[in-house]
């Protein structure tokens, strides 16, 4: 019976997941060639895009938020055992959260309405994220397919919402009135004069502070132990005194939280309104972000860094090559979940040959 294969820590939280993610640009490389454009001046358009300039910067920082809170909330609930794959509904409903607090408190100094409107966004992904929390504690109904089916109602939900109830009679768009001035949160040039304008707002930084609590939580507090403890054996957690239904339940409400504040960026940050349609994705692709970064707060900003620069430099990238597609973008974006998360172990028994580690 062979042993399982192991890695120094640095090697495993760091070098394996650079070295996948090399390998996915490597195969991405291979498919621009294919289609008759050279692959290293396409990596060039693509960091020179997300990164040359402070416009392109301003843009891949804005992706990157969603990134970092979707990331979050997918890792809270993997440290638990929990597959959460609703972030797309709970950022939904979040943002239906922020659009109340905002529509009502908007007339008030930002200072009062919006840490309100955050703390909606929150709470109302939070309640969303509990329900399948508590069917799978209580009932034994899988949190992947409930969260699933909860995508569905949550946008179900909010299609109702925008056309019967937010919707101003004069308007033929699903989508709110505009927020009063306190329900806006503040564009960061608007914060440091001189810089680009850019959708890049104060949630950027609502999405690091997150980052440091989610880091305090799972790895400096008694809750955060209960979290790992369950999710790595829940029979040995029982025998300890931990209920793996109360914190599955737990669990998956601060997973929802994290996934509702999405909607800070999107619905308080720059549109200034409750849309439809406003999550664009990027609550499915904080599965292969919370995966790159191996579940740690440091390594999922990382990873969501690496995300938006694909999805700003991507934009650039099929601008400036039309033979380069949008389509072809989402190709490579795959090819990194592929390599990522799927795949994420392939390379490990040679490196571990290769630096001695034991296999």
């Amino acid at each position: 019976m062979s042993r399982p294969v192991s890695l120094p820590r640095w090697a495993d939280l760091a070098l394996l997941p650079v070295i996948n993610v090399l390998v996915a640009f490597f195969v991405a490389g291979l498919v621009v060639l294919a289609i008759g454009e050279h692959p290293l001046e396409a990596t060039r358009i693509l960091l020179t895009g997300a990164l040359g300039h402070g416009e392109g910067i301003g843009f891949t920082l804005y992706y990157t938020t969603n990134f970092i809170f979707s990331g979050l909330a997918v890792a809270v609930a993997f440290h638990a055992g929990l597959f959460n794959i609703g972030g797309e509904g709970q950022a939904m409903l979040g943002g239906i959260g922020a659009g109340v607090a905002a529509l009502a408190l908007g007339s008030l100094p930002g200072i009062v309405a919006l840490p309100i409107a955050v703390l909606s966004a929150a709470l109302f992904g939070a309640a969303w994220a509990a329900v399948p929390g508590w069917l799978q504690a209580r009932r034994g109904s899988h949190v992947v397919i409930t969260t699933i089916m909860f995508n569905f109602i949550a946008s179900a939900l909010l299609v109702y919402l925008l056309v019967d109830v937010f919707r101003p009679p004069t308007s033929m768009e699903p989508s709110s009135r505009i927020f009063g001035p306190g329900g806006k949160l503040p564009f960061i040039h608007e914060l440091i004069p001189g810089l680009p304008k850019t959708p890049l707002n104060l949630s950027f930084v609502l999405a690091l502070l997150a980052a440091a609590l989610v880091y305090i939580l799972i790895y400096r507090s008694r809750l955060g132990y209960a979290i790992r403890t369950v999710g790595a054996n829940p029979t040995a957690a029982r025998y300890g005194g931990i209920s793996p239904e109360r914190i599955t339940i737990i669990a998956m409400a601060i997973s929802g939280a994290l996934a509702g504040l999405m909607a800070t960026n999107e619905i308080l940050g720059v549109q200034h309104r409750l849309i439809n349609d406003f999550t664009g994705g990027y609550g499915f692709v904080g599965i292969a972000v919370a995966l790159m970064g191996r579940g740690h707060p440091v390594g999922i900003i990382l990873s969501a860094l690496l995300f938006g620069v694909l999805y700003q430099g991507g934009t650039e990238l099929a601008f400036d090559k039309p033979k380069i597609t949008r389509d072809m973008i989402v190709v490579i974006q795959g090819l990194v979940i592929l390599f990522a998360g799927a795949l994420e172990f392939m390379f490990k028994p040679a490196l571990a040959r290769l630096i001695g580690g034991r296999g």
